[in-house]
């Protein structure tokens, strides 16, 4: 037996060994729960310049501009409701909360447009056909592509970090799909190959032997990494969870655009890494780090589950490999019970608990946070579609 046929028993083995029968997820019971919720959090919620984001220590809703990386995500949570309802209420409400980020579209400072603009935009796009959306779309596209450096060949995440003028962050491999819908909507090539070169260039410096991924990669200005960094991790060395979940994430999402099986190769790697990792719970949510020192009296990060659970059920489409099903299906049970999911009206209105922003900076640690709501429901979505 080679020595990869070994490695993918023992990663089935390990897997295995902690998914128990098939706990089937009642999305409908775990969707009228979030209706209930997000009922609270629009009557909450009634200033157009100001989205919810999470709890604050002392207790109180924490509210944040439209020009926050996250303002995107209640209105593309919004979109989910309405396309799993079809109630127009849930439209009308998206309609307002996604024509909020309208200004975003000329926002040249961030690489999270695609978080921005594409949840909610995009989502609302595909639901409706609204030609305003894409017009909207497209100009945020544009101004994307200005933070691209073809002689680095990345997308800059930050304007500077410890020193370094071009840091990237795995987290930017979200924002591709954005500019990979901009280029078969507007015939504009360019930002395909912007994401083609940009995921390459990730795939080829941002991974370790193990396929876990460093958080941040330093470049200088002929694009040689200069160092390897973490930003909201443990340490420069230890695997972020949220940032394994990007990767896992980004990397399906470039399989299913490109149908280069690199791409897919490189998510079931990581897939596997996140499954079989020792310090892996029991009921698979990790912790926010999955090297954090004091495992396991650590925090875990529900959002890292919520966006792994969303990407391993694309990826199970693509692998048909059920080892993926069941994986996110076991983490969609977790979310949903009421160790992550609270009571109409609890949680400030949010639908999971116990997720983790940034320990090191003691920022939204162990509190709802937008964007585990928003993969969750994707992943509920995502679910509901699979016949096993």
């Amino acid at each position: 037996m080679t020595k990869k046929n070994i490695i993918t028993v023992v990663y089935g083995i390990l897997l295995s060994i902690g998914l128990h029968a098939q706990h089937k997820v009642d999305v409908g019971k775990a969707m009228t729960y979030a209706q209930g919720q997000y009922d609270l959090m629009l009557r909450a919620n009634t200033d157009l310049s100001r989205f919810p984001q999470s709890v604050k220590k002392d207790g109180t809703l924490d509210t944040r501009p439209s020009e926050w990386w996250c303002s995107g995500f209640f209105g593309g949570s919004l979109w989910y409701l309405y396309e799993f309802t079809k109630d127009p209420k849930w439209k009308d409400a998206a309609e307002k909360w996604t024509m909020a980020v309208e200004k975003e579209k000329y926002n040249t400072t961030t690489h999270d447009l695609g978080f921005m603009l594409y949840c909610p935009f995009g989502n609302g796009y595909r639901l409706t056909n609204n030609e305003k959306y894409k017009d909207i779309m497209l100009v945020g596209a544009e101004s994307l592509a200005t933070r691209f450096n073809p002689k680095i060949g990345l997308i800059k995440s930050w304007e500077e970090f410890k020193g370094f003028d071009y840091p990237v962050i795995i987290d930017n491999m979200m924002n591709l799909e954005f500019l990979l819908w901009a280029s078969k909507a507007s015939g504009n090539k360019k930002y395909h190959n912007i994401s083609i070169i940009h995921a390459d260039n990730t795939l080829k410096n941002h991974f370790r032997k193990d396929y876990s991924s460093y958080h941040v990669v330093c470049y200088g200005p002929n694009g040689k990494v200069l160092a390897r960094k973490t930003n909201q991790g443990a340490a420069d060395a230890s695997a972020w969870a949220r940032g394994q979940a990007w990767a896992l994430y980004g990397y399906t999402m470039m399989f299913r655009e490109t149908g280069n099986r690199k791409y897919l190769k490189q998510a079931v790697q990581i897939a596997k890494f996140i499954a079989s990792h020792p310090n892996l719970p029991s009921d698979k949510i990790p912790y926010w780090d999955f090297n954090a020192p004091d495992i396991p009296n650590e925090e875990r990060d529900a959002s890292a589950a919520a966006i792994t659970a969303a990407a391993l059920l694309e990826l199970y489409t693509y692998t048909k490999d059920k080892i993926h099903y069941l994986f996110a299906e076991e983490l969609l049970h977790s979310l949903s019970s009421d160790q992550y999911s609270g009571k109409t009206g609890d949680n400030h209105n949010f639908l999971l608990k116990h997720s983790v922003g940034s320990k090191p900076y003691h920022s939204e640690v162990d509190t709802p946070i937008i964007y585990a709501d928003y993969y969750y429901l994707e992943a509920l979505l995502r679910y509901s579609r699979i016949k096993i």
